[in-house]
């Protein structure tokens, strides 16, 4: 027992490391366990070594709105969130940003738990179909949230090259090789896409950031249930479907007829629906494993690579994991003022570097070609004015293709 809770607590640590620093991913964490299973079961044990991979995974869901909104920088999981929650850190309300993901991440652990168990007994009997259609279902979120954009064509036009930009990059993966083996493609794709033009803008822009204030959420209990449940829902579908992101099913569930929520300028339900289904997405994701074998991040193949503990042993890890990530992140919402007084033009030209060394370190010279590209990519939707929510095609359309046997990688 108290190796299990040790590697829980040891796990919630590394979440809360990866959570706040731009470009490490929970998934880095995951793979370093797997890589050091030895030395790692001899400590903690098998169970303790799952546990800390399972609370890895949560407490990052929770801390990564961190970087995503006092430094605009994202991951894999914040990319779309990054718009919404940095503008609110610009104009002085960060930490409400910060509170609102950190609740909504709280409420899509809760809301996710019944749908855990509907994943687990009942979904694997219709494994088959759903195999079957998940590249028309992302063929259609594809044509409805670009149909109901504000700029359809300029939409479906960026939806492309940054799709055309996911299957190169995913094609010649195997050139991504850096001083520690086998690259990943989506790090210096993702952050070219939506880090670096925020990083490039903001060293170009004049003026300081709005000292910061808490003045409340700015929303209620019956928005933050609703948006939380939505974002639940949005994350059951992501955690059974390859090829979504938690913020494109939000996306879609967000069209109205003036558009998608944060493009109309209303923030909190998408933050609260984004974080829900962030969180929902990396706890469902255990269930996806345990019923069908399927690995649907990172994480869950390094929690694969061990042999499975109990189920229930893993849920009650991530439920550890939900309550500390949420009061750690409650705490470091405060330190938004922190990030107001640092001279924004150099934190950002420091991050910028950073980004730039870690990709070099992971992914080598054609991690860099790659992160040159997308950053040129990502510069278009804000010199255009329009939202980077259609950037995501960049991951919707090879693996849409590759579902439909079209191409494979």
């Amino acid at each position: 027992m108290l190796s299990l809770i040790l590697g829980t607590l040891a796990g919630c640590i590394l979440g809360c490391i990866s959570g706040i620093i731009p470009g490490i991913h929970s998934n880095t964490i995951a793979g370093l366990a797997a890589a050091f299973a030895v030395p790692l079961g001899f400590v903690f044990g098998v169970e303790g070594v799952c546990c800390m991979i399972v609370s890895t995974m949560v407490v990052h869901t929770f801390l990564d709105c961190i970087p995503s909104t006092f430094i605009g920088v994202p991951d894999p999981d914040t990319v779309l969130s990054v718009l919404p929650a940095h503008r609110m850190y610009l104009k002085g309300h960060g930490e409400a940003a910060v509170r609102i993901s950190a609740l909504g991440s709280l409420f899509g652990f809760v809301f996710c738990l019944p749908i855990f168990a509907l994943f687990y007994y009942v979904l694997p009997q219709f494994q088959g179909s759903i195999d079957w259609v998940i590249g028309l279902i992302i063929l259609l979120a594809s044509v409805i949230f670009i149909v109901f954009s504000k700029t359809p064509l300029w939409s479906l036009l960026i939806f492309l090259v940054c799709g055309a930009l996911g299957v190169f990059s995913m094609y010649f993966s195997y050139l991504s090789f850096g001083v520690f083996g086998s690259g990943e493609v989506l790090l210096p794709l993702l952050s070219g896409l939506f880090g670096i033009p925020v990083l490039l803008f903001a060293i170009t822009r004049t003026g300081t950031v709005v000292p910061q204030k808490y003045e409340g959420l700015g929303t209620d209990w019956r928005e933050i249930a609703a948006s939380a449940a939505k974002g639940t829902a949005a994350g059951a579908i992501v955690g059974w479907l390859p090829g979504f992101s938690s913020g494109i099913a939000n996306a879609v569930l967000s069209i109205r007829k003036k558009g998608i929520d944060f493009e109309a300028g209303r923030p909190h339900g998408y933050l609260l629906s984004t974080s829900a289904a962030n969180t929902a997405n990396a706890v469902l994701g255990i269930a996806a494993l345990y019923a069908v074998g399927r690995m649907r991040s990172g994480s869950m193949a390094a929690l694969a690579s061990f042999e499975l503990p109990n189920i229930f042993l893993m849920l009650a890890a991530a439920g550890v994991a939900a309550l500390f990530g949420y009061f750690a992140t409650v705490a470091l919402s405060r330190s938004g003022k922190m990030f107001a007084r640092i001279n924004q033009k150099g934190l950002s030209i420091a991050v910028l570097i950073f980004l730039v060394v870690l990709t070099a370190l992971f992914c080598g010279p054609f991690g860099l070609f790659i992160l040159v590209l997308a950053s040129a990519a990502g510069m278009v939707p804000a010199l255009l004015g329009i939202s980077r929510l259609y950037g995501m095609g960049v991951i919707m359309i090879p693996v849409m293709l590759f579902t439909l046997g079209i191409l494979s990688f």
